[in-house]
């Protein structure tokens, strides 16, 4: 098998930032491929400055095997920067690292949740970025999250070289939907009108801002059996409630899970059968918390609502 990476660029027509989308690092996370087909069906480059390395497949492989990893069974997101004659995911890393990354300021990576789970959609930032947490708000998520860079990851690599990174992560492996990739279309949208890429009125003004976190919890399971989920992604939850509930096969020896902050469910388990010490939620703490549920129900509706994601207008 020989590395290569299929690429688009629209390169417009007036000077501007060059930065790049790209998705399906993980093989089988393939909602953001949906995602960056419809924002170059939205682009026209006559109309553009600057340019935008489009990358809506990065491993191809896992792509067409519907795997998260390579074939021999490297993490791609773990082998950043890679070497020119090292492993395939090593080959591609280096690829990436040296044909996209050295040439752009900035980069958004969009991903899902595993299989059989879902993540509400969420961009993450690294922190202490002012300007990247701006453009995080802009792109109007649910939730911007502050996290942490894990070594041999895109982000990591990113940040080394100077370039900022927003990484979107929405819905589930192997699957569209399209709250998901309405989410991402818009916000990607967003996200080129702020640096001055596309000049358009039918996005409209942001609405009210996301909720933002900086820290967050996974819950696991306290035991094996069968798991009644009652807060799935989406959900507002206050310390103390519980948001699942665990049984054996006949409903007896119930135990409840208690989310231990207040704060906004952003991945669940769609699999009711559980083993002991399964992820069951991941919930973020939330800077502000009050209004957020009417906040999330505000930009969950500006997101489905917007007529320009229905149409075939080029902006």
């Amino acid at each position: 098998m020989q590395a290569n990476m299929e690429v688009r660029v629209f390169h417009g027509k007036r000077t501007g930032p060059t930065i790049f989308v790209s998705a399906a690092i993980h093989g089988d996370e393939i909602i953001g491929t949906e995602i960056i087909r419809r924002v170059m069906k939205k682009l026209h480059p006559g109309r553009m400055s600057g340019t935008v390395i489009f990358v809506p497949v990065v491993n191809m492989f896992g792509f067409i095997t519907h795997s998260r990893y390579l074939p021999d069974r490297r993490d791609l997101n773990r082998s950043f920067p890679g070497t020119e004659k090292g492993s395939l995911a090593s080959q591609l890393a280096n690829i990436f690292s040296t044909e996209i990354i050295d040439h752009c300021s900035l980069g958004i990576d969009i991903h899902s949740a595993a299989q059989h789970r879902y993540n509400l959609p969420q961009i993450r930032i690294a922190s202490g970025n002012p300007e990247l947490r701006e453009l995080a708000l802009e792109f109007g998520p649910p939730v911007v999250i502050e996290a942490e860079l894990r070594p041999g990851s895109l982000r990591a690599l990113a940040r080394e070289a100077g370039v900022d990174m927003l990484l979107m992560e929405a819905g589930e492996a192997l699957r569209f939907d399209e709250f998901s990739v309405l989410t991402g279309v818009n916000g990607i949208l967003r996200v080129l009108k702020k640096l001055g890429m596309i000049d358009t009125k039918r996005l409209g003004k942001r609405g009210v801002p996301p909720a933002q976190a900086t820290r967050t919890v996974w819950l696991r399971s306290t035991r094996g059996g069968i798991c009644r989920m009652i807060s799935p992604s989406g959900s507002k939850v206050h310390k103390g409630d519980m948001v699942a509930c665990i049984s054996d096969i006949f409903g007896d020896g119930e135990e409840a899970i208690l989310s231990p902050v207040d704060g906004i469910v952003i991945g669940h388990s769609n699999l009711p059968v559980v083993n002991q010490g399964d992820a069951l939620l991941h919930i973020a703490e939330v800077r502000i918390f009050d209004t957020v549920g009417e906040r999330l129900e505000k930009i969950e509706d500006a997101i489905t609502s917007n007529q320009l994601l229905d149409e075939d207008e080029v902006i």
